[in-house]
């Protein structure tokens, strides 16, 4: 063995510089993920951004003719009777499911943080709701939301209640199309949450029962502290995709009765390709865009603390 070849090999891997071919190959292995990113998500928010400014008809498709017009698609969306609603409607989905999605979850991952018989058969199917496409799932509602032939309404009867118009009434729609998101997210804040509960030490609740705590105490000082973190990333997460949601409130409402539960993401599929506003449509879609990002942003920022505090 000649010097040179016992210097290099007495050099620890970790300190080599990197070579050319290892970064050739870094680039190779990064280049099929870049170019999905690009392709279908890269190009679509551009063209969809460049859409938002011009004023797009069905005509535009064949002929190429697309007026800028700037920020008047953006200005007729702000003016547009139905923004409010929609924003409201959006903003109301959005609490009501994350609340009680979480609070469910959250329930239900303690009372399964304690092991007895069948607790992982009876946990496997909670999981269920989470693995049922979208459009099974909303179908599924919409036939239980029927007023003459569900099974709500049917169980509602049987105590001597009257039957409740779910689907057709403006007051009941928005309400149902909640409920059905809510039965689906809740698996996911049972996973998440269960394994937030797992990670932490059984001594510090052992310690905290001979201290004298008791039950809520130790969920109070020791659970609830420890579960901040995921509990963070688990409301940002479900923020992020809530907010977005489409399928499951075109399968059960459409939107109606009367646009009572029209939010953001159903009303820029209506504008267009229903009212073929296609500049509107982009414009409304481009703000969901935005509120998505920020709030994504902000789980972004909630994860490199939790990571930075561990």
């Amino acid at each position: 063995m000649t010097l040179a070849a016992a210097r290099i090999l007495s050099v620890p891997q970790s300190t080599r510089p990197p070579r050319r071919g290892d970064r050739f190959v870094a680039w190779a292995f990064l280049l099929p993920a870049s170019a999905y990113v690009v392709v279908f998500f890269g190009y679509p928010l551009v063209a969809n951004v460049a859409m938002s400014a011009q004023d797009y008809t069905v005509r535009s498709f064949y002929t190429g003719d697309a007026p800028f017009v700037g920020f008047g698609n953006y200005t007729a969306v702000f003016g547009n009777p139905l923004f409010p609603a929609s924003a409201v409607n959006t903003i109301l989905f959005t609490a009501g499911s994350l609340f009680f999605q979480f609070g469910i979850g959250l329930a239900l991952a303690v009372f399964f943080n304690g092991r007895f018989l069948g607790s992982t058969l009876l946990r496997s199917l909670l999981l269920l709701p989470w693995l049922l496409p979208l459009v099974v799932s909303g179908a599924v509602w919409r036939w239980m939301f029927d007023q003459d032939h569900g099974v709500l309404n049917a169980a509602l009867r049987t105590v001597g209640i009257d039957a409740v118009p779910w689907l057709t009434s403006t007051s009941w729609a928005l309400p149902a199309v909640i409920l059905t998101n809510i039965w689906i997210g809740i698996p996911f804040n049972l996973v998440i949450l269960h394994g937030g509960l797992r990670a932490i030490p059984a001594s510090l609740h052992e310690a905290a029962e001979l201290d004298g705590a008791r039950p809520w105490q130790r969920f109070r000082h020791v659970t609830w502290p420890l579960l901040r973190p995921v509990t963070g990333i688990v409301l940002m997460l479900g923020l992020i995709y809530t907010i977005k949601v489409f399928d499951v409130i075109m399968v059960v409402t459409g939107g109606g009765p009367a646009n009572a539960t029209q939010t953001l993401t159903t009303w820029s599929y209506q504008l267009s390709f229903q009212d073929f506003a296609f500049g509107q449509g982009a414009a409304a879609g481009n703000i969901l865009i935005l509120l998505a990002s920020v709030f994504g942003l902000l789980y972004l920022r909630s994860a490199r603390a939790s990571l930075a505090a561990s």
